[in-house]
């Protein structure tokens, strides 16, 4: 994989291979706490800080919601639920 900030190359869906990437990670079910951040730092290279960063802005992406419509859709929901909370 490519830098954690440097400018990956974009697929041809729009998408660069870490914004796919982020995408994949989120897809997966995890089975006890630490896992998910574990594999953020040793899949992706960043701290979970910067992925949750990469992962917010993300979601707002219109390709993102092209490439994989129902995890970017849930992450939506989740994250409006989280806001109605506050």
């Amino acid at each position: 994989m490519t830098a954690p900030d440097a400018e990956p190359t974009p697929s041809p869906s729009g998408l660069s291979d870490r914004d796919r990437a982020l995408l994949a990670l989120e897809r997966r079910s995890w089975a006890g706490p630490g896992a998910k951040e574990r594999a953020i730092r040793e899949e992706l290279g960043i701290s979970p800080v910067r992925y949750y960063q990469l992962l917010n802005a993300l979601i707002e992406d219109e390709r993102a919601l092209r490439e994989d419509p129902v995890t970017v859709n849930r992450l939506r929901r989740l994250r409006a639920a989280r806001r109605e909370r506050r």
